[in-house]
């Protein structure tokens, strides 16, 4: 399996299920982690290694280009000079750089394309990798209170105690709702910090304010 292949399946990969599936949940997510950790190595030590070779390129088509404009103007002094085989000649070289600045503007254009496909999967790789690590302890305790419940349903089933079974639906509902608050609030701090600066701006602008007001009341702060 190649580089992207496996940096590919590991961008789609559902930690959710993952973990729900797993034996051992916590080992499994450090486990992925680390292998997320691993390819965003290679990946990057990748997009190192096609930028110096797009450089390289680059650098190749610029000398063929510099060096069919020297023939160039090699063929022109010698049709000043009436030289007509050494124009030729000239003519000849500056056509064989001409193919070759050509190969190479081809090549230059592949390993641009390639670069940014690396740095595509690179930068998809970090979010996934941040995603792991920001969600780990939160998929965990999720994990967890699923295994609870599961066990306690089982032992109210096992017991018949309908009254318990029903203090036991309540509790569930209890914790899925406690889950889904949790889920809203992680969602809230990653897309609230706009909102958040603005309100310490505010709270500044407020508590200033107030300062002034009891200055003008000489009222102690």
């Amino acid at each position: 399996m190649g580089l992207l292949e496996r940096v590919s399946t590991l961008i789609r990969a559902n930690l959710n299920d993952m973990i729900d599936r797993a034996e051992d949940p916590d080992k499994m997510i450090k486990q992925v982690i680390l292998d997320m950790e691993n390819q965003y190595l290679q990946v990057k030590t990748q997009v190192a290694v096609s930028i110096a070779d797009q450089h390289m390129l680059e650098k190749k088509l610029k000398e063929n280009e510099d060096t069919g404009n020297d023939w160039m103007r090699k063929a022109e002094r010698a049709v000043d000079k009436s030289e007509d085989d050494l124009a030729r000649a000239a003519l000849d070289r500056y056509q064989t750089s001409l193919r070759l600045a050509q190969s190479y503007r081809e090549q230059v254009d592949d390993q641009k394309a390639q670069v940014e496909t690396l740095k595509g999967a690179l930068q998809k790789l970090e979010q996934k990798l941040d995603e792991a690590k920001s969600k780990r302890d939160l998929l965990l305790a999720r994990h967890r209170r699923s295994v609870a419940l599961g066990k306690a349903a089982r032992a109210q089933t096992a017991m018949g105690d309908n009254s318990k079974s029903v203090t036991f639906d309540r509790l569930k509902d209890r914790v899925h709702h406690n889950e889904s608050v949790a889920a809203a609030e992680v969602e809230l701090i990653a897309d609230d910090a706009g909102q958040r600066l603005t309100r310490m701006d505010r709270d500044v602008e407020i508590d200033r304010l107030l300062a002034d007001l009891k200055d003008r009341r000489r009222l102690p702060g």
